[in-house]
């Protein structure tokens, strides 16, 4: 019985430690890639998309139009 109990401890050990390991090189390799990606984004920025009209402006007193939009979505079926 006590024989039994040493190989499933030592069954036991050698999974977990190879599930750690795993984790372990898991993780130093998200670090490396986020690295990566960090340089590689600096070197090839990501444009910026263009819009047509331009962002439009709304007077911090007029709030109609907001309204407007808040009653049309609470009546909109």
């Amino acid at each position: 019985m006590n024989e039994l109990l040493l190989e499933g401890l030592s069954a036991m050990l050698i999974g977990m430690g190879t599930v750690l390991s795993f984790l372990c090189l898991m993780i130093c390799a998200m670090f490396v890639m986020s690295k990566c990606v960090r340089k590689l984004n600096e070197i090839f920025p990501e444009a910026l998309p263009q819009t047509a009209g331009g962002a439009k402006k709304i007077a911090s007193g007029d709030d109609s139009e907001i309204a407007a939009a808040i009653i049309a979505a609470m009546f909109k079926k």
